[in-house]
């Protein structure tokens, strides 16, 4: 369900990673009653990242679980072949990794064409310098705050930083761009990253790994919404 976020507001996006997949459904209905913005689904291909999770049929099976809107993060190779698939499954934001892609202004296009948010995701080791030529085409970016391919990673010290100069660039261009940040994100360091100008949070060992999921999205709504 698409739904327009501006800058300015600070959005929770529970990552079904770390869900428990056999009660997925309860999971999710948790987060959301709980007061989750967006749910976050990590789609892994082996290949540009060493790990394997879903693919479209998931995101289709959980489109009809939630009304929240659904923002699929392909670290995949050659992504540009499966946009269209996910985007037909329900996405209404797909992120593509500036690594990954070859023409990342066609792909980009190819994500606004097919009806959803688009984003680019840089790794760590990634500068933002990257992003110059891209900022007036997308509507989010994603900062890898951990190397992708698996969860439950420990946060990179200088992400705050990076989260700094993104949001910078992003006044200078007067664009309304939301910085996302994924990876060892918690309510230990939400504050912290708020204040570099992180916009959209993406948890999930910190949301479903602590036995009450509905519990920490509470709290950390909490810490956002203060």
């Amino acid at each position: 369900m698409e739904q327009n976020f501006k800058k300015g507001e600070y959005l929770l996006a529970p990552s079904i990673l770390s869900a428990n997949f056999v009660k997925l459904p309860e999971e999710i209905k948790s987060v959301e009653t709980a007061g989750a913005d967006i749910i976050h689904m990590d789609v892994m291909d082996g290949h540009f990242v060493p790990n394997i999770t879903f693919g479209p049929k998931m995101v289709k099976d959980v489109n009809g679980i939630t009304g929240l809107p659904l923002d699929v993060h392909l670290m995949i190779s050659e992504p540009e072949k499966y946009v269209d698939d996910f985007a037909k499954a329900g996405a209404d934001w797909i992120s593509v990794h500036y690594e990954a892609a070859i023409h990342l202004n066609r792909l980009v296009n190819q994500i606004k064409d097919a009806g959803c948010k688009a984003g680019v995701v840089i790794n760590p080791a990634t500068p933002v310098d990257v992003l110059d030529e891209i900022l007036f085409e997308i509507d989010f970016v994603l900062l890898m705050s951990v190397n992708p391919g698996f969860g439950g990673q420990k946060f990179i010290e200088t992400s705050p930083q990076k989260a700094a100069r993104l949001r910078d660039k992003i006044k200078k261009i007067n664009r309304n761009i939301l910085i996302e940040m994924d990876g060892g994100i918690g309510q230990n360091n939400m504050k912290m990253l708020k204040d570099c100008g992180v916009e959209v949070f993406v948890c999930g060992n910190s949301v479903f790994g602590t036995g009450d999921a509905a519990k920490a999205v509470k709290d950390m709504k909490k810490i956002l919404n203060t």
